[in-house]
């Protein structure tokens, strides 16, 4: 049997006959076995009758992914290991396999990468965009931290986060969580008034769209009528859903969505009816494609995130677990063929659970080659 070691130094070898660094030949051979293992959610996709006769739904350009998906990565000492590590080298891998697109989800990495630890400085941002330059990549937003009140210190700290991502070259800004938590429409209404001043500010000091990533949850519906409990809160439901609310409640021209569009179908699944002000119980299922097609410019960016179905009946547990794109259960093909603007959106391909720990510590790297070549493949 031949044992990694003997794997590595072939690998090597054959690298250097195609004037690529390991790394590079990995990142290429290891997107190529992906796509063959994917089999089926590959293959069908990409077939040449198929190519020739549709057109591509995501653009080269617009292919992304956002970093949290391969953290086990960045945010591994490289010295111990010969996988890619820290952000250049995992900027270096993923530009080979295909991306144009990153999002971060922070700028922590290993203290032993390059760069250090903590890349979150002007120094640090500029160190970031001369290896996204260096392999063809764009930065487009990041999950970070929305203030949760206006001041002077919390403005002047989104004012810092505004600055690193124009150094990025980013055109948007955002978090990874939602407005606000909570079911009520006070809350709600206070969340809006705070972004839209955040986002007027984002927009107009900086060009930049300020975003909101969804969880489940925000498409669940509003508590905002009928009886008061004894907080003196609503305990019933004019329909409404949260998230569909704070888009009413804010500007469309300074406040924008980035789609989660696993979680919304989890919503789809979880929350199906409501109870209306009189009391009684009203079916009404979530339909995410809808939403974006009514208002498709509110969303210039998507997390494409996929999930194969579960067995559990629709209004208990989530209905899906994550997989690499491609190879779940979620129509992405109608998806992207449907939902208008063509050429505006940037899909983000995330997955949760990709890091493979100890027992497969290139797990999140291989998925990102298979869920590449599977959004790649998307024809309509």
């Amino acid at each position: 049997m031949t044992s990694f070691t003997e794997t590595q130094e072939e690998d090597t070898t054959i690298a250097r006959g195609l004037g690529l660094g390991r790394r590079q030949f990995l990142a290429a051979t290891t997107g190529l076995a992906a796509a063959a293992v994917a089999g089926g959610a590959v293959g069908p996709l990409a077939t040449p009758a198929a190519a020739a006769s549709t057109g591509v739904l995501v653009p080269p350009a617009k292919r992304g992914i956002i970093l949290y998906t391969v953290r086990d990565a960045t945010g591994r000492d490289p010295l111990t290991t010969t996988l890619p590590s820290g952000f250049r080298e995992v900027l270096e891998y993923l530009s080979v396999v295909g991306y144009k697109q990153v999002e971060f989800a922070g700028f922590g990495q290993h203290a032993n990468a390059e760069g250090g630890a903590n890349l979150n400085t002007v120094a640090g941002a500029q160190l970031l965009r001369s290896w996204l330059d260096d392999n063809g990549l764009e930065a487009e937003g990041n999950h970070g931290n929305i203030p949760g009140s206006i001041t002077d210190a919390t403005l002047a700290e989104f004012d810092a986060a505004c600055e690193i991502a124009t150094i990025l070259g980013m055109g948007h800004v955002g978090t990874g969580g939602d407005p606000t938590g909570s079911n009520y429409v006070a809350d709600w209404d206070a969340a809006a008034d705070r972004w839209n001043i955040l986002g007027q500010r984002a927009m107009s000091k900086f060009g930049l769209k300020l975003y909101t990533h969804n969880h489940d949850t925000a498409y669940g519906f509003l508590l905002d009528s009928g009886p008061l409990d004894a907080l003196g809160r609503p305990t019933r439901s004019s329909g409404i859903r949260k998230l569909e609310y704070f888009l009413t409640r804010t500007d469309p021209a300074y406040v924008y969505l980035e789609m989660d569009i696993y979680w919304a179908h989890v919503a789809q699944h979880r929350f199906r009816s409501y109870t209306a002000p009189d009391g009684t119980t009203v079916g009404d299922v979530f339909d995410p494609l809808a939403t974006v097609v009514a208002q498709t410019t509110r969303f210039p960016l998507f997390h494409a995130k996929d999930g194969a179905r579960t067995a559990e009946p629709p209004g208990t547990g989530g209905g899906y677990t994550m997989v690499p794109f491609g190879t779940g259960d979620i129509d992405y093909q109608n998806f992207f063929a449907t939902m208008g603007a063509k050429g505006y959106h940037n899909p983000m391909y995330e997955q949760d659970n990709a890091p493979g720990g100890s027992a497969n510590p290139g797990q999140s790297l291989d998925f990102s080659s298979v869920s590449y070549a599977n959004m790649a493949a998307l024809r309509g």
